[in-house]
């Protein structure tokens, strides 16, 4: 399931939400080889884009990981560039905005498994990024975030992701070792991340 946009007993898994009517928010996940701009384009994209603008569009808050970063920056007036699929484990460093608006560390790991690379728009703020200065993530307002990587991911998860396409990154074993080494710091972070990505999309408020 590429969406999570709904706050009723149960979410139609596969199916793009219609409208942004008795939604409290949008979720973007991940699209494996897919891209955006190269490779094998994601083959529902032009709608992806559409309802994602539409959440934009109306104020409701959109949350994006990985390929769904890069969705989240094109539908709201940035771009994408072209990148090979990869799977990598960045460094992250915290800009000062990330720190006081989602209590980031000052320094974190951050699994990326994605081909492209968000552009993010010029009124977003960047939230965190690698040691070379490219984004891995970033605010466009109050209440939507891109993460380039998926902030809670697991070895397995990410080895299941691996077989289940043709199509994937060369030599992946040292970076899912990495990975499995990361783990008890990637779930000490994540709860204070989730809270606080809720508090800030108003998640919170919307579940009372």
């Amino acid at each position: 399931m590429r969406f999570v946009a709904t706050t009723g007993p149960s979410p139609m898994a596969g199916t793009l939400p219609s409208g942004v009517e008795d939604y409290d928010g949008l979720v973007l996940l991940g699209g494996g080889p897919y891209g955006l701009v190269s490779g094998h384009i994601l083959p529902s994209i032009s709608p992806e884009l559409k309802i994602t603008k539409g959440f934009l569009d109306a104020g409701v808050p959109v949350l994006g990981f990985e390929l769904g970063s890069v969705i989240l920056s094109v539908a709201a007036g940035g771009g994408a560039l072209e990148q090979d699929l990869r799977f990598t484990m960045e460094d992250a460093i915290a800009t000062q905005k990330g720190q006081e608006l989602l209590g980031l560390p000052e320094r974190f790991p951050l699994s990326c498994y994605l081909r492209d690379m968000p552009k993010p728009p010029a009124n977003s703020e960047i939230l965190a990024s690698n040691a070379a200065g490219d984004p891995l993530a970033f605010s466009i307002g109050e209440t939507n975030f891109g993460f380039v990587g998926h902030p809670g991911a697991k070895r397995g998860m990410m080895e299941d992701l691996i077989m289940e396409f043709v199509e994937s990154p060369d030599d992946p074993h040292d970076t899912l070792v990495r990975l499995g080494a990361g783990q008890a710091e990637i779930a000490e972070n994540l709860t204070g991340l989730m809270v606080a990505l809720s508090r800030q999309m108003g998640l919170f408020e919307a579940s009372e």
